[in-house]
């Protein structure tokens, strides 16, 4: 299907900027709720774009990036790479924020170049040259929550998230979800970014008399809330959709065998690719580096999809992207990834938080 592609550089242009950089924005939050996850979303992207420039780049031009916060406000986020898109600085864009940043980054865009996505998101907002690398909430959170249901008998549940698209959406798909299992959400609470009143939440928790709680809180507001959940003495099983290595690490760790992620990958995952993404990383960024986590295994995988992707259609023309995303493959530590209907349909994995590591338990 490739070859029938009218190329969108000319021939001579084509060599004229072979050697040339292709710059790719590289969206991550390095401020805000989100930033504790930027340091190794960061080094995960480097090490993609290092391993594509050792094959020849992207259509014969090495890879670099381009670091956009996307910890901050979501116009602000979207209106530097609107600039940086008009003003041709940057090729392409991946990375991993927030749904409400990427939004608003897609309509910035408006299709003129591709944008890879990495985590976790509701589900729809397709639009032209946007391709998910993450699951959807029933392929997410589904696993855990039947988990719960059958193992701890939770019926009752408490819904608590950040007030923007994704907790609200990922709640709606599942409070479906529960009524289908004989399940009932029992209260249900969204609070803003940054520092929320955690005594009023946990009262509130308290008096619902849940059986577990879904957590859609995201980055530093996760952390301190678990924190005040063990602080006071709480017991009940949390099913969190963000947590990750870094957020445990901010909890301080957790004994309870009550705390769940759900996520695509965790790198505690023995297997030989998770296994081999470990060794190069290391061996890239040295033991002491931040550790491996979803967020930032989400950007290396960014980086290899936008990277096949070119290499598919012979060009970073949208149009031309779109018409063969499907069928596009990468091998990443996940395993196989490829795209359909420009997403991953891959389902995840319930961790329970041992100490300072997850034991991988579905």
């Amino acid at each position: 299907m490739a070859e029938a592609i009218t190329p969108v550089i000319e021939p001579l242009e084509a060599q004229l900027l072979q050697g040339v950089a292709l710059r790719v924005g590289l969206v991550v939050p390095i401020s805000g709720v989100l930033g504790l996850v930027g340091p190794c979303a960061i080094n995960c992207a480097v090490l993609a774009s290092d391993e594509v420039n050792l094959t020849g780049g992207i259509l014969g031009r090495p890879v670099e990036l381009v670091l956009i916060d996307g910890g901050r406000p979501a116009e602000e986020v979207a209106a530097e790479v609107g600039e940086l898109a008009r003003g041709k600085v940057i090729d392409a864009v991946v990375g991993t924020c927030g749904s409400d940043v990427r939004i608003s980054i897609v309509r910035a865009l408006a299709g003129r170049l591709p944008f890879v996505y990495a985590p976790p998101y509701e589900g729809g907002g397709h639009s032209p040259g946007v391709y998910f690398l993450g699951e959807t909430p029933e392929r997410q959170l589904k696993p855990g929550l039947d988990w719960l249901i059958e193992l701890r008998r939770a019926k009752r549940w408490f819904l608590l998230g950040n007030d923007y698209i994704w907790p609200r959406l990922v709640h709606g798909a599942t409070r479906r979800y529960l009524a289908s299992r004989g399940a009932s959400v029992v209260g249900e609470r969204y609070v803003p970014y940054g520092k929320p009143d955690l005594s009023r939440i946990l009262d509130h928790l308290v008096a619902s008399r849940p059986d577990a709680v879904l957590l859609s809180l995201i980055g530093s507001d996760l952390v301190d809330f678990n924190r005040a959940f063990t602080a006071a003495g709480l017991g009940f099983p949390r099913l969190c959709g963000a947590l990750e290595e870094h957020g445990l690490l901010g909890i301080g760790g957790d004994d309870t065998g009550e705390l769940y992620g759900a996520m695509g990958y965790f790198s505690s995952l023995v297997t030989d690719d998770s296994l081999s993404l470990g060794e190069r990383y290391t061996r890239r960024f040295g033991s002491n580096a931040p550790l491996l986590n979803g967020h930032g295994q989400g950007c290396y995988e960014a980086v290899l999809m936008l990277a096949a992707l070119a290499r598919r259609a012979g060009t970073l023309h949208v149009p031309a992207l779109d018409e063969v995303a499907d069928g596009t493959s990468i091998v990443t530590a996940r395993g196989r990834l490829t795209l359909q209907d420009h997403g991953v349909r891959r389902g995840a994995h319930i961790g329970r938080a041992d100490g300072l590591d997850f034991d991988i338990v579905r």
